[in-house]
C-alpha cells in the first residue's frame, strides 16, 4: 500500500507534540521586522509579540520559497510515498501557489490543496487527513474527508484594532481609520476566503455579548471540535473556553497563533475555530 504523507505551512496552528505524532510536516512562512528575517517556527511564544511591539514599522509577511517547497516534496517522495499539502488561504498569502511551483519541480506526487482557512480551522483538515494516513486511507478517501471538514468549519476572529489590518491592506483605509479613532471591536467571520465584519462596537462588551449568543446558538448543533487562538495575553481566550467547553466533548485547544496571523490582527486578538458533526 503507497504511504500518504501530510504537509502543511507554519500558519496552521497546531500543537507540536500532535504533528510529531502524526507525522505531518510544517513548511514554515517568515516573517521580517525592521530589516530582520525570522523563521516563523522559530519564534518562541509571545516573542513575536514583543518583537512587534518593539518594531518601527509592520513587519512583513513571506511564503515560503518555491526551492523549499520543492526540496521538502523530493524528500518525503523518495521513499514513493504520496503527498497532500494542505495550506492557508491563497486570499492571505501566496503560499499555495509556491507550493504548486514547488510540486511541478519535484517531480514527486503532490496534492496541494487550499484550506480555505488558517490556524486551527485548517488544523481541523491537516489533523483528519494525517489521520486517515497513519491508518491507510488512500489519497480519495483522505480529499474527500478534507472536503467534509472544511464545508463544516466555521472561523470567527475577533479584533481590538484594525491598524494592522489596514496596513497589510486586508481591509478598507477608511474604515480602519474610522474605527481606530471610535475604538471599535470588530469580529469577522472568515467565509469563501473573505473577511467579513459582522459585528462592531465599542468596547469588550461587544466581544462578550456576541459571545454569549454564538454560544447559545451552540445548543441546538452537533459540535465535533472547537479551538480558541489568540494573541497576547491568553486571559480572554480561556474565558472563552468556559463559555463554550459545555458545549463539545473534546477538550478545547486554547494556542497563541503564529507571526503570520499575529502581523495581521495586531495584540489583543482572539479566533474561534468550530468543526461541526
Amino acid at each position: 500500500m503507497m504511504k500518504i504523507k501530510i504537509v502543511t505551512d507554519s500558519s496552521t496552528t497546531i500543537e507540536a507534540g500532535l504533528a510529531k505524532e502524526l507525522g505531518i510536516t510544517i513548511i514554515p512562512l517568515s516573517v521580517m521586522v525592521d530589516g530582520v528575517v525570522y523563521s516563523d517556527r522559530d519564534l518562541s511564544e509571545g516573542e513575536f509579540l514583543d518583537l512587534m511591539r518593539g518594531a518601527k514599522h509592520l513587519p512583513k509577511t513571506s511564503q515560503p520559497p518555491v526551492g523549499l517547497f520543492a526540496e521538502t516534496f523530493s524528500q518525503l517522495a523518495k521513499d514513493g510515498s504520496q503527498i497532500i499539502a494542505i495550506l492557508l488561504s491563497h486570499a492571505l498569502s501566496g503560499t499555495v501557489e509556491a507550493a504548486r511551483q514547488g510540486a511541478t519541480l519535484s517531480g514527486a506526487d503532490v496534492t496541494v490543496l487550499d484550506s480555505g482557512f488558517t490556524d486551527q480551522a485548517a488544523k481541523f483538515q491537516v489533523v483528519e487527513a494525517a489521520r486517515l494516513a497513519q491508518a491507510g486511507a488512500n489519497k480519495e478517501e483522505i480529499l474527500s474527508a478534507i472536503e467534509e471538514v472544511k464545508d463544516k468549519t466555521e472561523l470567527y476572529i475577533g479584533v481590538s484594532t484594525l491598524e494592522n489590518l489596514v496596513k497589510g491592506g486586508r481591509i478598507g483605509r477608511v474604515q480602519g481609520m474610522l474605527s481606530s479613532l471610535l475604538n471599535i471591536r470588530v469580529i469577522m467571520e472568515m467565509k469563501n476566503h473573505q473577511l467579513t465584519p459582522i459585528v462592531k462596537g465599542r468596547g469588550n462588551k461587544t466581544f462578550k455579548k456576541w459571545l454569549d449568543e454564538f454560544a447559545s446558538g451552540l445548543n441546538n448543533k452537533d459540535v465535533a471540535e472547537i479551538g480558541i487562538s489568540y494573541s497576547g495575553k491568553a486571559d480572554f481566550a480561556n474565558e472563552i473556553k468556559d463559555l463554550l467547553q459545555p458545549h463539545v466533548e473534546t477538550d478545547i485547544s486554547v494556542l497563541e497563533t503564529g507571526s503570520i496571523i499575529q502581523t495581521h490582527t495586531g495584540e489583543d486578538a482572539w479566533a474561534i475555530l468550530v468543526r461541526y458533526e
